[in-house]
């Protein structure tokens, strides 16, 4: 740096966080800071809106290295060794390094990676019938088509915790026939034999900080029960390959993967194993996507894949945009694999040292979510471990607590999804057969679900009334009064009714609350919302029901806002219900369904 530019630097003193803090104190006027800027997420986890060479920062040791040689992974379902081969292929010339092969029948390992080049390729399986003949046919196949052993990457999951977790049982024998999967993988170091997948829990509503917890758990156990076959512990972490899911709180969701290597090498010291390297990869989650304005998955799977890539994973899987609704297309799934591609080589995550390493904000967070961890860890290890937990439904329990939280904020819109509570797309007509039907949870297993399904059973409904009235009910937004406020109000009622999948038209201006309330009851709307100030509601909100509803007796009526003062007057009156920003989506509409559904009855 030139003389010139210190001398300029050094005409800024330094600012000192107390002096921010009292800076942003005065701003607040008297506000909460707690309340206003500190992130208090589910995790339990307060994250501050500032950090400097002040804070005290706890520095995790083994949070991972950023991937040069990132695996892009691509999920291949097999319905046949030639069906495999060739999508496989296709993926491998589309720019795919990693192949993730879904295999429920038996098929020919030479039929189906032929053509593959395993010295390059990385290919994984996840088996669910005849795995160990499979693996068996398999380890012959590699050991004559690599040039050598430890060329051969990648992962066998058979399964063992995601499908107990899922169905509630365990397969007989699984633990002898992995053990006998990991002695045929001998020699192949670079092939990772045993998987625990966590990609359940967070995908059934679990947080981040369960997420690393259970699955540590999950190890703890395979390592106990692999123990009573002679597989000793150095074998198992040399052996081992870990899968979480993906998802939307970016810099939590990078500081988990950040934790989780950290946490894994502090398990292995107390197995007395220090000297190993196993294989974390990273799949977008099912939690996070929607039905409803599907292409908005595009943009989550996107960020997710980010903050996975630097949270130190080795592999990433994204599924295609419309998996959750359809046979993924050509179109999708070459989509779902250019995420990675693009950002690896494109914006270079896969080619730099890791930009995020030694930032106060995010090793913080990983020290926050690995205490929290190790600390429920701890507590399911002390009461009996994974197994036990589960089978007496304290993980069940808990993540399920932790889901309704996450459900309610949704409703609430606090907890933001575009397209479905936020920012719907009008334009979108979807097929009843696509959305949610219901269905009674079983408390025994986890379910991985998306996050949007109550939203999505709201849709069904609409789409229900359209099929019954024919036609698609319409909501008008009545504006009268002080114009910044009603162009404000419309605006909000557009965004939170058409949750409903209705039509909602735009903004209809009325020169006084007397014409408003009569154009709007002799309109041919199902549902009016009232879109006016405070002070406008306080002089003519109740003159307004009244006229509507001596007009119309049978239509919605909802106001935006929360006239709290004269509400009772209003309901009274024959005002059905207001939104504003408290209200209860999911609530909120039910209501306004149930009262359309009564008049088309009638």
């Amino acid at each position: 740096m030139s003389t010139k530019n210190n001398t300029l630097f050094s005409e800024f003193s330094p600012v000192t966080k107390e002096a921010w803090l009292e800076k942003v104190n005065i701003d607040l006027k008297g506000g909460d800071f707690n309340k206003r800027l500190v992130w208090k997420n589910l995790n339990g986890i307060d994250i501050q809106p500032l950090y400097n060479t002040e804070d005290t920062i706890d520095y995790l040791k083994n949070t991972g290295e950023n991937a040069q040689a990132l695996v892009n992974y691509r999920s291949v379902v097999v319905t046949s060794a030639e069906n495999g081969n060739a999508l496989a292929q296709k993926a491998v010339v589309e720019g795919i390094n990693g192949l993730v092969f879904q295999i429920k029948s038996k098929v020919s390992a030479s039929a189906l990676l032929k053509d593959i080049d395993l010295n390059t390729i990385t290919v994984s399986f996840v088996l669910s019938e005849n795995a160990l003949d499979f693996v068996t046919d398999f380890f012959s196949y590699a050991e004559k088509n690599v040039s050598n052993k430890s060329n051969l990457k990648g992962y066998l999951d058979l399964g063992v915790i995601s499908n107990y977790v899922t169905t509630g049982s365990l397969e007989v024998n699984m633990f002898e026939t992995l053990a006998k999967v990991i002695s045929l993988g001998t020699g192949f170091l670079n092939f990772k034999t045993v998987t625990i997948s966590g990609t359940t829990f967070l995908d059934s509503g679990a947080n981040q900080v369960q997420e690393v917890a259970y699955t540590l758990n999950a190890l703890v156990y395979v390592i106990e029960e692999l123990g009573a076959q002679d597989i000793s512990a150095e074998t198992v972490f040399n052996s081992l390959h870990i899968q979480l899911a993906i998802g939307s709180e970016y810099f939590v969701e990078m500081s988990k993967y950040r934790a989780l290597n950290s946490l894994v090498h502090k398990v292995a010291e107390t197995y007395g194993v220090s000297n190993f390297k196993f294989a974390l990869t990273a799949k977008t989650s099912i939690w996070t996507k929607s039905v409803t304005d599907a292409h908005a998955n595009m943009l989550r799977s996107t960020t997710e894949a980010m903050s996975a890539i630097l949270g130190n994973v080795d592999g990433i899987l994204v599924d295609a945009y419309d998996k959750e609704f359809n046979n993924p297309s050509d179109f999708s799934s070459r989509i779902s694999g250019n995420i990675t591609t693009i950002l690896r080589e494109e914006s270079y995550f896969g080619k730099v040292a890791n930009p995020v390493d030694g930032s106060y904000y995010v090793e913080e967070v990983s020290s926050k979510v690995a205490t929290k961890a190790l600390e429920l860890f701890k507590a399911i290890e002390a009461d009996g471990g994974f197994f036990t937990a589960f089978e007496n439904e304290t993980i069940q329990q808990q993540i399920a607590e932790i889901r309704q939280k996450k459900i309610k904020l949704i409703s609430q819109r606090r907890l933001p999804m575009v397209g479905v509570n936020k920012y719907p797309n009008l334009m979108e007509k979807l097929d009843p057969k696509v959305l949610f039907t219901g269905g009674e949870p079983n408390s025994k297993v986890l379910t991985p679900r998306r996050a949007s399904l109550e939203i999505e059973a709201l849709r069904k409904v609409s789409e229900d009334i359209v099929a019954e009235a024919g036609k698609r009910p319409v909501v008008e937004l009545a504006s009268f009064g002080n114009l910044t406020m009603r162009k404000a109000r419309a605006a909000f009622a557009y965004d939170f009714i058409g949750v409903s999948g209705f039509e909602v038209l735009q903004e209809k201006s009325y020169e006084s609350a007397e014409q408003a309330a009569e154009a709007s009851a002799k309109s041919d709307s199902n549902v009016v919302v009232i879109c006016s100030s405070d002070p406008d509601y306080d002089e003519h909100a109740l003159a307004y029901v009244k006229t509507f509803r001596a007009l119309n007796s049978e239509k919605v009526l909802l106001l935006a806002g929360n006239p709290v003062s004269i509400l009772d007057d209003l309901i009274k009156a024959g005002l059905d219900d207001c939104i504003h920003m408290k209200s209860d989506v999911i609530h909120t509409i039910s209501g306004v369904q149930s009262k359309i559904q009564k008049h088309i009855k009638k």
